[in-house]
């Protein structure tokens, strides 16, 4: 069975939020090992300098580096990163299991995103949509999408 981690920066505040991902963690356990590290983003002033969130970001990627496993395949979800429709990703996840990669990380930054060493580590660059959308919902949206790339490769009715 696969490892999936998803490393995301912040917790989740809104209870619809939480809920939705308890959901996603629930079906995803016939599926994957799954695991959520939730680190604290750095804090910044309300109008932070570049070099103050280019120190923010490079403390965050400390804390990120710390998370991924050897040998994991990583996703760093950014901005520039490709977009991929379901069955993309769906194939892409398992190719990973085919060709060994037992475990899968996925980096969710903060409000600033990823310091580009994280970008530079990660095998996979993902852009979930060209929009822009809260960081929380963007965890939703990646346990929604793993979970949907999971019942594609297993012939499930979920993915229409």
């Amino acid at each position: 069975m696969m490892n999936v981690k998803i490393v995301a920066l912040g917790k989740l505040k809104e209870p619809y939020l939480r809920d939705a991902c308890a959901e996603y963690q629930k079906r995803l356990q016939s599926f994957c090992r799954l695991q959520i590290a939730e680190l604290t983003p750095c804090r910044l002033p309300d109008a932070p300098s570049d070099a103050q969130i280019a120190d923010a970001l490079d403390r965050e990627a400390e804390q990120i580096e710390k998370q991924i496993p050897s040998g994991a395949l990583v996703y760093a979800l950014c901005i520039e990163g490709k977009t991929l429709s379901s069955e993309q990703f769906s194939a892409q996840i398992e190719k990973a299991a085919v060709d060994g990669s037992g475990t899968l990380v996925f980096i969710i930054g903060s409000s600033f995103g990823l310091a580009e060493r994280i970008k530079r580590r990660a095998q996979v660059r993902l852009s979930m949509s060209p929009m822009t959308f809260p960081h929380q919902l963007a965890r939703v949206m990646l346990l929604e999408q793993i979970y949907r790339a999971f019942q594609i490769q297993s012939g499930g009715k979920y993915h229409k």
